[in-house]
């Protein structure tokens, strides 16, 4: 039977914590969790959650995931706790320690989540920062690998803001050899650092494209994928990115233009209409909620080799 291996990495802030090996682990590892083929139960561990930003997805497939590995789940809501009040990380960190085995933290500033991995003497996850969103890649590559078996020959195009979410694809694309473009407006492109990283680990450093055209950027692509334009923390920048945006949408004339068998990835909450159509959002084409549901199947993997 299948088990998990140790990463080598006590933490998981970012994608590249894991190598190419172990990546592709904790996929199969979600596979066989999903297909019911795995009950794995490490002795009634306890994850902490931290979370600074509003979340449906991340809480709740990380509170089942702990449940259906045999653990419980403490829910620290900045508002109701001392978090909230100023109380300064390293203290924080220190007192969960002693309380929880793992820690999954959703905050804003990549800095801070790197303050708790500093002092927790537990292993931390990054729940989503204004960097990256690890986790959530894990589910995208893990939607992929199920409609195309393999990485080979994928390619995958995100359109939007180059945001957390275009991040985390771009530094996966390069761990697993995948091919990733990025289409996003002129200002709005992924971090820079992130993207010199990225060039580093490609053996194939034409895997990877920013572009400032999404029609171009579509053609004869496998996978389309988007994300809301206005992150959280965002909201006054609205009105001023929906007009930035115009002709970012995915709709019936760019996903025309991809491969004829091409999918497409959304990882929610979606504004139709927006960067998406509803005609998009609810085609035959959309695995968006295979891709939802694949959050609890790659979360449970991850804790179950991080534990």
């Amino acid at each position: 039977m299948l088990k998990p291996i140790k990463l080598a990495s006590k933490n998981f802030l970012s994608s590249l914590d894991t190598s190419h090996e172990e990546f592709l682990h904790i996929l199969e590892l979600a596979k066989n969790f999903k297909n019911k083929g795995l009950n794995i139960k490490p002795n009634k561990k306890v994850l902490g959650l931290i979370f600074d930003k509003s979340s449906t997805r991340t809480r709740v497939s990380f509170q089942v995931a702990m449940s259906r590995l045999g653990g419980t789940t403490v829910d620290l809501n900045p508002t109701t706790s001392q978090i909230g009040r100023g109380e300064p990380i390293r203290d924080t960190a220190r007192v969960l320690s002693r309380y929880c085995d793992v820690l999954a933290i959703r905050t804003f500033k990549q800095t801070d989540l790197e303050e708790y991995a500093k002092w927790s003497s537990k292993p931390v996850i990054n729940a989503l920062t204004d960097l990256e969103h690890p986790c959530q890649a894990l589910a995208d590559f893990m939607t992929i690998k199920e409609e195309f078996l393999d990485f080979k020959d994928v390619v995958l195009t995100f359109i939007g803001d180059g945001n957390n979410v275009a991040n985390s694809l771009i530094l996966c694309g390069a761990l697993l050899g995948v091919e990733v473009r990025i289409a996003c407006p002129k200002g709005y492109e992924p971090n820079s650092l992130l993207i010199d990283k990225a060039y580093e680990i490609y053996k194939n450093k034409n895997l990877l494209k920013i572009t400032n055209d999404p029609n171009t950027a579509v053609l004869g692509s496998n996978v389309l994928y988007t994300d809301v334009w206005s992150s959280m923390g965002e909201e006054n920048q609205k009105d001023e990115k929906e007009k930035v945006f115009n002709g970012f949408t995915i709709d019936s004339d760019l996903v025309s233009k991809a491969d004829k068998e091409a999918i497409i990835l959304h990882c929610l909450p979606a504004y139709r209409s927006k960067e998406i159509t509803d005609e998009i959002f609810e085609s035959h084409k959309s695995r968006i909620f295979d891709q939802a549901e694949n959050r609890l199947h790659a979360q449970q993997a991850l804790l179950s080799c991080i534990l």
